[in-house]
């Protein structure tokens, strides 16, 4: 994702600076590549991150050559990656002592998003800083909200997301399922259902991959189940019951048991099949 997004950035006019750890993936952009993170930050006034879990944040922004040990004072930091909303609040005030303004993005679109420049951003920190990399953002965005002043707001925003994500995948497999069962032409089908009130992202977007049977990943099981921990452990310390999400959490692992981490997430309803011996 973040390959097509700073492809994006280029696209538009703009000049990014680029590193990634696995070099390869930060060439043939027509960007300039850095050694390291420290170099990005050192040559930028706003530095975006975007990768897969919170320790990463913590080592590309705050570990050895970080980005961090860089960035000039008054600069501004935006995290697209989806982590931890508490981890998220103490790397924003770890990064204050640095004069540096965090903001937490977390994009919602995959990997079609980031190329085709149409993800939505939930950006939650001081407005003044989501304004200024308001203009960046926009070339990879569809839409940018400014979620709240405070840094993990957009981490938040972004589980209520991925219940959303998860909970109407859940709906389309079992729907597509039924209709199955019932020997109704699903092509058919989908196309009565996804003009009316039943329509949805998913359905239109994942139903026919589903149909087909093609299971590459728009987001993979293995990034869903990552998103789904963070979902239940903020749920947890909100006392909030989540058992729809719950569920699909159980069914992706079952999933993972049979090593179909890699496929997409929509492909959730291979677990329904085996329980219905279909």
């Amino acid at each position: 994702m973040g390959r097509a997004m700073a492809a994006n950035l280029v696209k538009a006019g703009h000049r990014p600076i680029v590193w990634n750890r696995t070099r390869s993936k930060a060439e043939g952009l027509g960007a300039e590549v850095a050694e390291t993170p420290r170099e990005v930050g050192s040559k930028s006034d706003i530095v975006f991150v975007c990768v897969s879990n919170t320790s990463d944040v913590e080592e590309v922004v705050f570990g050895c050559d970080g980005v961090i040990g860089g960035m000039a004072e008054g600069s501004v930091l935006a995290d697209h990656s989806t982590v931890s909303p508490t981890a998220t609040e103490d790397m924003a005030a770890r990064a204050a002592e640095f004069g540096v303004e965090w903001v937490g993005a977390p994009v919602s679109g995959g990997s079609e998003g980031a190329l085709n420049g149409t993800l939505a951003v939930m950006a939650g920190g001081p407005e003044e800083a989501v304004e200024r990399a308001r203009p960046l953002m926009s070339a990879y965005a569809k839409s940018v909200t400014h979620v709240g002043d405070a840094p993990g707001a957009g981490q938040m925003t972004k589980a209520v997301n991925q219940v959303l994500v998860v909970v109407t995948q859940l709906a389309v497999s079992e729907a597509l399922l039924l209709a199955d069962a019932a020997g109704l032409d699903l092509r058919t089908t989908l196309a009565a259902v996804e003009g009316g009130a039943a329509g949805s992202w998913m359905l239109s977007n994942r139903g026919p991959q589903m149909i087909e049977g093609d299971w590459a990943p728009g987001f993979t099981i293995d990034l869903q189940q990552k998103d789904l921990r963070l979902v239940l452990e903020a749920a947890d310390e909100l006392g909030a019951p989540l058992p729809g999400t719950a569920l699909v959490f159980q069914l992706y692992r079952a999933l993972q048991t049979q090593g179909l981490g890699s496929e997409g997430n929509h492909a959730l309803i291979k677990a329904l099949e085996a329980l219905a011996g279909r």
